[in-house]
């Protein structure tokens, strides 16, 4: 992983923990003026312009998840390891060599597939490690994380490939930051870091965040013959459409119910074991409100005893990217018992009324989560988790590996 608040998975988590804000006014986002909006980017020394900032960051965190994976690739089948990494955004950068210079656009050094295809990471990621299973690029609005690891499970269950490098990353694009500034859904504070305010009263949007997280994920019986270090558990995966509006959501709320209802029976799970949901949680009104009506339809009374955080008060809303993002954090709150928090919460919308650890996170032994993706243009999708309590892992329980 790598965000805003730090450049590794471990940092990252740590800074989450500790509720850590990397939000802050935004220059260098040319053609748009300095400060014009809020951001919480990844500070890259020495960025080459030649290179999309999505495919350095997914760079950074693949070789991060092969190397934690512990795979020799000299071992393991190619042909039967697949590759899921999200679309993204062009390259900002060449976009602005071809404005400048049109003429000369064959000769600047920039890659003319970095500005035409969103799929350039997936496949560059792919060709560099010699993936030659299944590649899946899927550009679905913020849903696109959660997509993307939706279909790997499904290349494995399939019988497509054993494994398969899963994950997404972005950047803030220029034109992203324009769209959404004319549609009123970013927040806007003369204090930055406190601006994004998921279930808070005073709530007025979301700001855009850059990262990337990648996931080495694969067949259990594959991952256990080779002892495997694993964190979790997928134990099922959703998605359905909301046919209602590009932006706007069914303030009812009956896709989202039924989109966590078939996730558990998927899953084999009831209400009462998953402890932990991390929400799409943007800070605007209209989502804020539709998933926990959404949650609280699914979950009935036992709602009261869920307990679900938003992310995005401190790492920005990562669109292309926030759904792997989270889910790693997600996955980290099952490994070390501890559930993050959602910072800047201080006065809670009586109609967000689900414990939603304002603030300061907190201890909890949880053995299931669930994580939601609300998408523009009606995708949601949602991902169930168990931790993994196994000796060998080295992350069990003690109570829970004598109990086995």
């Amino acid at each position: 992983m790598i965000t805003s608040v730090g450049q590794d998975r471990e940092s990252t988590w740590r800074a989450v923990q500790r509720g850590e804000c990397g939000i802050r006014r935004m220059t260098g986002l040319t053609p748009l003026p300095d400060n014009m909006v809020l951001g919480a980017p990844v500070d890259l020394p020495n960025m080459s312009r030649d290179i999309m900032k999505p495919m350095l960051l997914n760079n950074i965190t693949a070789e991060e998840a092969i190397l934690d994976s512990q795979i020799d690739l000299t071992d393991v089948d190619l042909e039967r390891f697949g590759c899921a990494i999200s679309g993204h955004m062009g390259d900002a950068a060449g976009r602005s060599v071809i404005e400048d210079r049109p003429v000369n656009w064959i000769t600047t050094g920039v890659n003319w597939w970095n500005q035409l295809y969103p799929n350039t990471s997936c496949g560059q990621i792919a060709n560099r490690y010699g993936l030659m299973g299944p590649r899946i690029c899927h550009s679905t609005a913020c849903a696109s994380g959660l997509v993307d690891m939706m279909s790997a499970v499904r290349a494995i269950r399939d019988n497509q490939c054993d494994i398969a490098l899963v994950g997404s990353g972005e950047s803030i694009d220029p034109l992203f930051a324009a769209g959404f500034r004319s549609m009123r859904v970013l927040s806007d504070s003369d204090d930055p870091k406190n601006s994004c305010r998921p279930f808070d009263k005073q709530r007025n949007g979301f700001v855009m965040g850059e990262g990337s997280a990648m996931f080495v994920i694969e067949r259990l019986s594959h991952a256990v013959a080779r002892g495997a270090k694993i964190y979790a558990e997928i134990l099922g995966c959703r998605c359905l459409s909301e046919a209602h509006h590009v932006t706007g959501l069914d303030m009812e709320s009956i896709a989202l119910e039924r989109l966590i209802t078939d996730t558990m029976r998927v899953s084999d799970l009831s209400p009462r074991d998953i402890e932990y949901i991390n929400c799409h949680g943007t800070g605007t009104k209209q989502n804020d409100i539709n998933e926990i009506r959404g949650i609280r339809a699914a979950f009935g009374i036992q709602a009261q005893r869920t307990c679900v955080s938003s992310l995005k008060s401190m790492l920005g809303h990562l669109v292309n990217a926030s759904g792997s993002v989270e889910l790693a954090l997600t996955t980290l709150a099952l490994r070390d018992g501890f559930v993050p928090p959602t910072s800047n919460l201080r006065n809670p919308d009586p109609e967000c009324d689900l414990d939603c650890i304002p603030q300061v996170g907190r201890h909890l032994k949880a053995q299931h989560a669930m994580k939601l993706s609300v998408a523009f243009g009606g995708h949601l999708v949602a991902v169930a988790i168990r931790r993994w309590n196994d000796a060998a892992s080295g992350y069990g329980y003690p109570e829970l590996l004598r109990a086995a």
